[in-house]
């Protein structure tokens, strides 16, 4: 059982800076990392729209978040 601020959340959470859901990926968890980067995605790539390009930063940054806050239910 990995516990908040252990190894794994660490490098999940550093993962996802480099790509939204990359870290929901590296725990195992494929429907948040799925969600995370395409709400990401999709809000990156409409940047010039001014409002999905900020709600994709806070998403981003709450995949960050969420990532090495984790704790598995084992």
């Amino acid at each position: 059982m990995s516990s908040q601020g252990s190894g794994g959340n660490v490098l999940a959470a550093i993962c996802n800076i480099f790509f939204p859901g990359l870290g929901q990926l590296v725990q195992g968890r494929l429907l948040a990392a799925i969600i995370f980067a395409i709400i990401c995605v999709g809000g990156y790539a409409l940047w010039y729209l001014i409002i999905p390009g900020i709600i994709a930063a806070v998403v981003h940054l709450w995949s960050i978040i969420d990532a090495a806050k984790f704790r598995s239910s084992d």
